[in-house]
């Protein structure tokens, strides 16, 4: 089908229409955006608000997006169908004003079939209605709008509908590769056809290397599918070392006559996994080194396009990452598509709830009905990605430790399985939550006039971090979760690594993962994942910060008296991410590259923030320590501090300003690859030097920053015009060697002139109550980032940055 891309010129309203409206008109103000499109970013957030922590207290409301379409006279024989592939929440889909649809699951692919409702040689009305105003309905940032691309697909009454092929790899090495490509043929017509589909796969490079046809006959208004085997030879298979991708074009032709064409991106690879090897791809073990992602992308807010992702995922593969989870939804094309072409593995998650609420008005309200429907489409748009290879039917499901609820998990596990039964079937289940309705009966409660039991929940939940713990270090709620881990192909655990090697003893075939787990334990995590083949990996909760659960990784005083899980107004991200919220690495991430065997034995530096050091701190599970790559701290001279060394070196030896503070054993009592000195603060330089056999195998320098001056580096100066295109320009404060002043304070303005826009612009600052749509922001270690989006015509922008203190800067760009 000819899919047309239809993001351009969308008139956004800030609330949805009413019949009184259509009849008297309106005065709410309108204005012109582009898709994709987050509203929720730039609306106000109040310490009131209903959405609460969990949504970042935004204030939300519907919005209603409108796009004009013109459809030929000489179309009005074929068909059209409205592609969406994110709109959030329960959207209504109208079409010149007569209801289409209506699509409740925002992470789902929307699909509807539209020309019923079109007048063909006339300019035609699609209306999307998005309804936020009933919160809470989410317990992260979920994005108000058409947030994700929107296409309009059009072809023959005979055609191939959207997602419509599917390659699938029968069997590889370096030698044969086996396809089956399953098509999808449908007859909307008033007649009977036939013909045949034609297969062309191609290599990267576009050469033909493998083709056939195959004969169908369709009965009018029936879709059969045409199932064909095809060979490869000498096939360059899919890993995340080498993603070699392939494309298959599958043309239907009546005769001689192309009556339909699509295209289907594929990778060749196999997927083997046992409890002696564990997974394996292309028959070489792997070991998942993973993290957990939610769906936002910082200051764009729930936008997501391709440059996005692609900065994402490769930004993560630098970081030692070979794999992430999508948590707790089916991510957006886009991503999927980076991942493939870049080489990240993905554990692909369909929901946080099944039929009970978490949230007032979430998914739960709709599950039931529409479940099966959201799988299908999930798996027939993410089908051919080969960077996809777990299905995760939950996160942390209550339904997960009750016999009768949990059959909902086996009829989700069964229908993944029906629509592919080439990749495995997970769930994160996290035994707390599966077995919340029982733990008073399993542990026991106080009797009135006892007091409390040493063992008993109530003691236990005065400490969160030890009750949690409990869970895998008992057998004692193993029988209420047991059939939701028997019906998996891969048992996913959040929280509770102990498990693994305990259940295994009673259930040597079960394969585990963690699904999520603190990320100061990986140290211990790893151990476990390296010795058991029968355990996959690890994915850390989280690889990258995220709007939303505002603060639950922070770090502070105690003396703010802030002990809540979550922060207070104006937190607006978790400050739980290896990396921060503009992608920028922060400690904890060189640790984990550590742990995982990577870094080639070069230490990493971090210093203890001074202005908390000796504090009582409330520090988080999901966050690691209060140091920062930073050894510049004005007015803090001959303050006490700790400086913290990584390495996987036997011994590592610090300097300060030449003087060495000795050699230390690397890993102590706190952490494995971990070192730590105390010292007190004097400007200059910081040297780790670290030794295997007593010879030097790499070293670490942190100096003082000089005088700082405002730097601008792009990651790109040519944009296309009118695309999505997008130049993540880093605003940083650097002294003349190149070092960043963390501590540094000032504004920064961005403001564009020419052929491009600001599509976002912020700091990390995850307790904040600046909005990303604005120009000026506050310096947050160092940093700003600036987004810039292509203009709709060629030529030229210029982006100049001021901030305070400090000479301007300036950035050209290329529109072409």
């Amino acid at each position: 089908m000819l899919k047309q891309n239809i993001n351009r010129e969308w008139t956004l309203k800030h609330r949805t229409s009413s019949i009184m409206e259509s009849v008297m008109g309106s005065s709410e103000a309108k204005e012109v955006i582009n898709l994709p499109h987050d509203g929720m970013v730039s609306m106000d957030r109040s310490a009131d608000a209903v959405s609460g922590p969990g949504m970042a207290y935004f204030q939300c409301e519907n919005l209603s997006y409108e796009k004009k379409l013109f459809i030929p006279l000489e179309e009005a024989d074929q068909v059209h169908y409205l592609n969406l592939d994110g709109v959030n929440p329960s959207a209504k889909i109208y079409v010149n004003g007569i209801f289409a649809a209506q699509h409740f699951y925002g992470y789902a692919p929307c699909t509807v079939r539209i020309d019923e409702f079109l007048q063909y040689g006339a300019e035609n009305t699609i209306r999307v209605e998005v309804r936020a105003s009933a919160e809470p309905f989410s317990r992260w940032y979920p994005g108000v709008g058409i947030y994700r691309d929107a296409w309009l697909l059009t072809g023959d009454y005979l055609h191939i509908p959207c997602d419509g092929v599917h390659v699938t790899t029968q069997d590889c090495d370096a030698q044969w590769g086996v396809l089956e490509v399953k098509t999808l043929v449908r007859n909307a017509g008033p007649r009977a056809r036939e013909g045949h589909a034609a297969l062309e796969i191609c290599d990267s490079q576009g050469t033909v290397v493998a083709a056939r046809k195959a004969k169908f006959y369709v009965k009018a208004g029936d879709e059969v599918l045409v199932r064909q085997r095809i060979h490869v030879e000498n096939p360059q298979l899919w890993n995340v070392d080498t993603p070699n991708l392939y494309t298959c074009r599958c043309r239907l032709l009546e005769g001689e006559r192309e009556v339909d064409v699509a295209v289907a991106t594929f990778g060749i690879r196999k997927l083997q996994l046992d409890s002696k090897r564990g997974l394996r791809i292309n028959g070489q073990s792997v070991k998942l080194k993973g993290g957990c992602v939610h769906h936002d992308n910082g200051v764009l807010g729930a936008v997501t396009v391709a440059d996005a992702e692609e900065r994402r995922v490769r930004i993560l593969k630098e970081g030692g990452y070979n794999a992430i989870r999508t948590s707790h939804n089916p991510p957006s094309a886009a991503l999927l598509d980076a991942c493939d072409k870049l080489g990240l593995l993905v554990f692909h998650e369909f929901t946080d709830i099944w039929t009970q609420n978490k949230s007032t008005y979430d998914y739960a309200e709709y599950f039931a009905d529409r479940w099966e429907s959201d799988v299908e489409a999930v798996v027939r748009r993410d089908y051919n990605h080969p960077s996809v290879i777990l299905w995760s039917i939950g996160n942390e499901i209550p339904e997960t430790g009750n016999t009768i609820a949990t059959q909902w998990g086996r009829k989700l596990a069964e229908k993944f399985r029906s629509l592919d039964n080439t990749r495995f079937v997970t769930n994160g289940i996290n035994v707390m939550v599966s077995c919340a309705p029982v733990i008073g009966e399993v542990l026991g409660q106080p009797k009135e006039g006892e007091g409390k039991k040493a063992d008993g929940v109530n003691d236990l939940l005065g400490g969160l971090d030890n009750f949690m713990d409990l869970f895998g270090l008992t057998d004692a709620f193993d029988k209420f979760v047991e059939e939701s881990c028997d019906m998996l192909d891969v048992v996913g655990y959040n929280y509770t690594t102990p498990r693994y090697e305990r259940e295994h003893q009673t259930h040597p075939d079960w394969v585990f993962v963690g699904s999520e787990t603190f990320p100061a334990a990986l140290d211990e995590n790893w151990a476990v994942v390296s010795r058991n083949p029968y355990v996959l990996g690890d994915f850390c909760w989280t690889a990258w910060d995220y709007l939303g659960e505002v603060g639950c990784g922070r770090i502070v005083p105690k003396e703010l008296g802030d002990n809540g899980f979550m922060g207070a107004y104006p937190w607006l991200a978790a400050c739980d991410g290896d990396f921060d919220l503009t992608g920028f690495r922060k400690p904890m991430s060189y640790w984990r590259e550590i742990v995982w065997g990577g870094g080639n034995h070069k230490p990493y530096l971090a210093v203890h923030r001074l202005y908390n050091y000796g504090k009582d701190l409330q520090v988080s599970r999901w966050n690691f320590t209060d140091a920062i790559h930073c050894w510049t701290w004005p007015g803090y001279e001959g303050k006490e501090t700790a400086v913290e060394v990584y390495s996987d070196a036997e011994e590592v030896e610090l300097f300060v300003n030449g003087r060495s503070l000795g050699r230390k054993i690397v890993g102590d009592s706190f952490k494995k690859f971990y070192c730590r000195w105390e010292t007190t603060y004097a400007p200059g330089e910081l040297v780790a030097v670290a030794y295997i056999g007593g010879e030097e195998v790499g070293r670490d320098v942190l100096a003082t920053a000089g005088e700082s001056r405002l730097c601008l580096r792009a990651d790109k100066t040519t944009l296309r015009a009118g695309s999505s295109d997008l130049c993540y320009l880093e605003i940083e404060l650097r002294d003349a060697q190149g070092t960043l002043d963390m501590t540094a304070e000032g504004q920064v303005r961005v403001e564009v002139e020419g052929n491009a826009v600001l599509a976002g612009c912020g700091s990390a600052n995850p307790c904040t109550e600046e909005k990303y749509c604005d120009c000026e922001h506050a310096v947050f270690e160092g940093r700003v980032l600036a987004v810039l989006k292509a203009g709709d015509v060629a030529g030229t922008a210029t982006v100049t940055v001021t901030c305070t203190g400090h000479e301007p800067a300036t950035l050209k760009l290329e529109i072409c």
